[in-house]
């Protein structure tokens, strides 16, 4: 390697300066007097003109320097033409590894929400310094101390730089829930500040923001969430608009928390068991359907006194410890108002704002302003009319808005007069706005509104195809162009979404029966499609389409066992068997098909034995992680004998490894023999199915049942044979598990290295993944080797991390199998036990991602 070159004297380290021009120039002029106290040279636009594009600019001067330097506080920058994001967001982007630390000023009452979103992400970055500052002096002062800690440490870093480090495992993502948004909050600032103070007042556990449809509730509950988020507060954001019944209400609150649904032990202990000791705040969007569930969030609300709650709902929770916050519309001008008064209104700002969307270049001018005011004032200051009304610009003229708009407001008449007047109002600006469109796109709307929840274009293709005039491209582009379709990025995948209302309004337009069906048809091929492919290298990234549409999936298999078409429920929940176990849903699919077992029943109807087997594999396989007292082996029994009756040989396979881990982890002992047998049998019947899938995963319980005899050789060979079958398919989980049992058998054997380099890669390899279970017992694995080597505080640490991180994920292992307590017994034994629990605890505080952190270090 050649080595590096050496500077001339005039080539100082280079100090990037990131931030808006206009609103933080004298904190820019602050910076530069740090960066310059310390003998390095400021990179800055206004140090000298240069005769280029400023995004080449930028870009040229990014290469040449050393660290990025950047200074944020309420704008979000400028946007230049034909571009997605801002400069100051592509300067951050294109800063890549370079050193960075980050400075906000606070406070910041106008923050756009797009800046609100970098900074989430950036705070998620742990490659970078982040701190808040509140004036120039104080910047001035964290800028030199940072400056000078970090060239400390790269000299530190130099003088070690003979030793090569251990690669560190990929940053695990924290996500939020907390939906994305892609236009400014307008006219909101007090009601977000009052919210905020109302939800940190002891008094408030539970702060209800009522308020008719359209009027901005969750869009105002999202600004509060991410003002909780930027401040460093914990924070879960739950969509309830999909949610069909109070009953689906805590399954959705866990998904947002982070809380696995495994179905082994009750979901409501497991939430209280992963908020216990936290100030976290959840926020409820759309909660007024689903009401009855207040009683499920009143236990939550007394076992963790910690814990605040956020709703949005059309109607009050009635509870004691509520405080309501109504809304209200936005503020239209008076009718004498002047050209100030209408440029000052907020929901003129709003229209102006939409409008400009579709009409670039639009301005508010003196010539127009009593016109949008009059629309303004027509809509009731509602946002959801406002943005309606506002996308009809890029066609029509204020004038013709307003006149349009007044004609469908005399359609009241035909409405429900028992709607409150706001609710009416925006009734009629949806159906101007439908009125407004062509047949196809009526009808298009129409179909569409057959979706749960968020779909992709092949999906709404699909369904469309059901309307034989409909073209389906162009009529999903005129819905987006009327803002009666929005598009947005889901888990990385770009889907389509319809307001509630929008919804709630185009469900009683008429649809063919065919639309229906095509919905149903086309989810239960995407299931089939992903059992197929999912097993491969492809698994991440089916993972990932699979979450972005998870509520169309849960709705189409709900309305085929509503309708009474158990097979092809059936068909489609063993299909999803694997997404699943993956994403922490197997407690939803065990009592659907519970509920198929039962409805047959009720309802006279011979099920299939291929039917029957899955919704008896479903409705016990997990039951005995849960309720360790109910017999689960006649259930499992049976679906493996019905498996075999109807040919499924792979079916019976899965039943049967089930069976044996049932065995296992019996509560009066595990039953040795019967599970070696049962396991056995389950191996054969996956290889005899060619299914290496199978057969990689049903060796790992039988290695760990050789584990449990003292067959340690036995049980490394089955490890490794796991680990190979697994490779040869390039299935990353199977591969995670297979190393992580060949680190246990290696630990056995004395190869403490060989432990501890596959216990790192299966722990790095859950974080890329994002599998709680293997990123807990990989925490494990890597605490069991340091107790081996007497490293009793970092074994202590990341045994409470992996405590702390199955608690917080609903994620359990049966105490029959633990595989780490033994090194622990021998710690104890040595007189270490009072120190090993203090560890513990402190570890217990940490992330996964903090506690390896802090023994790297």
């Amino acid at each position: 390697m050649a080595p590096d070159p050496i500077r001339t004297p005039d080539q100082r380290l280079r100090v990037f300066v990131s931030s808006t021009l206009g609103e933080l120039q004298p904190e820019r002029a602050a910076a530069r007097e740090a960066v310059e106290g310390l003998r390095l040279a400021p990179v800055m636009f206004e140090l000298g003109a240069r005769p280029h594009p400023p995004r080449s600019l930028y870009r040229s001067y990014l290469d040449q320097s050393d660290i990025f330097l950047g200074i944020y506080w309420q704008s979000y920058g400028w946007i230049g033409p034909g571009e997605e994001i801002s400069g100051l967001e592509d300067e951050y982007r294109l800063s890549g590894d370079m050193p960075s630390l980050i400075y906000i000023k606070a406070p910041a009452p106008q923050r756009e929400e797009r800046l609100s979103a970098l900074l989430a992400r950036i705070r998620d970055d742990d490659r970078v310094s982040y701190k808040s500052f509140h004036d120039p002096a104080e910047l001035r002062e964290l800028v030199t101390n940072d400056l000078s800690t970090l060239l400390a440490d790269r000299f530190d870093a130099a003088a070690r730089a003979s030793v090569v480090p251990a690669p560190p495992p990929p940053p695990a993502v924290a996500g939020t829930g907390i939906p994305s948004s892609f236009n400014p909050i307008i006219g909101r600032a007090h009601d977000r500040d009052e919210i905020l103070r109302m939800l940190r007042s002891p008094a408030a556990r539970v702060v209800t923001l009522v308020g008719p449809g359209g009027i901005g509730k969750s869009r105002l509950a999202i600004e509060v969430a991410s003002a909780i988020a930027a401040d460093g507060g914990e924070v879960a954001f739950a969509l309830l608009e999909s949610v069909g019944s109070p009953e689906e209400v805590l399954p959705a609150v866990a998904r947002a928390v982070g809380v696995r649904d495994g179905g082994d032990r009750p979901l409501e202990a497991a939430l209280i068991a992963a908020l216990d000791g936290r100030d976290y705040t959840l926020v409820l969007d759309n909660m007024e359907h689903v009401l009855d569930a207040a009683d499920s969030l009143v236990r939550l609300l007394t076992a963790l006194p910690r814990l605040t709650v956020l709703v949005t709902s059309r109607s009050p929770l009635r509870l004691r410890a509520e405080r309501v916050y109504a809304l209200a519309p936005l503020r239209a001008p008076g009718e004498d108002d002047g050209l100030a008064a209408i440029e000052a209104s907020a929901s003129v700002a709003l229209f102006v704002e939409r409008a400009s969307a579709v009409l670039p270049g639009f301005r508010l001018t003196a010539a127009d302003a009593p016109t949008i005011a009059a629309i303004c004032r027509a809509l009731d200051g509602l946002p959801l009319a406002i943005e309606l009304a506002a996308a009809r610009m890029r066609s029509h003229t204020p004038q013709e808005i307003l006149e349009r708009l007044g004609s469908a407001l005399s359609l009241l008449v035909d409405g429900a007069r028992d709607l409150p007047t706001r609710q009416r109002t925006i009734r009629s600006t949806i159906e101007w706005s439908v009125r407004l469109l062509d047949d196809d796109a009526q009808a298009a709307l129409a179909a569409l509104a057959v979706f749960a929840g968020p779909f992709t274009r092949a999906a709404a293709e699909s369904v469309l195809e059901g309307l034989p005039t409909v073209d389906a491209e162009p009529v999903l582009d005129a819905l987006v162009d009327a803002s009666l379709l929005q598009q947005q990025e889901r888990r990385g995948v770009r889907v389509f979404a319809m307001l509630t209302l929008v919804r709630a309004y185009a469900s009683e337009m008429a649809y063919p029966d065919t639309v229906r069906e095509r919905w149903i048809r086309h989810y239960a091929s995407l299931a089939e499609t992903a059992a197929h492919d999912m097993n491969g290298s492809t698994q991440p990234a089916w993972l990932l389409r699979l979450d972005a549409e998870t509520e169309n999936l849960s709705a189409v298999l709900r309305a085929l066992i509503d309708a009474s078409r158990f097979d092809e429920a059936a068909r489609m929940a063993w299909a999803l068997y694997l997404y699943a176990w993956l994403s922490g849903m197997l407690g939803a699919q065990q009592a659907r098909m519970a509920e198929v077992l039962s409805r047959a029943e009720a309802e006279g109807v011979a099920l299939s034995p291929w039917t029957e087997a899955v919704a008896n594999y479903y409705a016990h396989a997990i039951t005995f992680w849960q309720h360790p007292d109910v017999d689960v082996i006649p259930g499992l029994t049976r679906a493996a004998d019905l498996f075999e009756e109807a040919g499924d040989a792979r079916g019976a396979a899965l039943a049967r490894l089930s069976l044996g881990l049932a065995l296992l982890a019996r509560r009066e002992g595990p039953d040795v023999a019967g599970a070696q047998a049962v396991l056995t049998h389950a191996i054969d019947g996956f290889a005899a199915a060619a299914d290496q899938w199978g057969e990689a995963m049903a060796l790992v319980p039988m290695g760990r049942l050789d584990l449990l005899l003292g067959d340690t050789t036995t049980a490394l060979d089955r490890f490794e044979r796991s680990l190979a079958l697994a490779s040869a398919n390039s299935e990353r989980l199977g591969i995670v598990i297979a190393q992580h049992h060949r680190g246990w058998a290696r630990l056995a054997l004395g190869d403490v290295d060989g432990a501890e380099a596959d216990f790192t890669e299966s722990l790095n390899a859950s974080l890329a993944l994002g599998h709680d279970e293997g990123i807990a017992y990989g925490l494990e694995g890597r605490a069991a080797v340091a107790a081996v080597k007497g490293d009793v505080e970092d074994a202590g640490l990341m045994l409470g991390a992996a405590a702390a991180a199955r608690r917080r994920t609903g994620t359990t292992d049966a105490g029959q199998l633990d595989l780490y307590a033994p090194a622990f017994e021998t710690l104890a034994d040595d007189g270490a036990g009072p120190l090993l629990d203090a560890a513990v605890a402190r570890g217990g505080t940490l992330s996964p991602r903090e506690v390896l952190d802090a023994v790297a270090h």
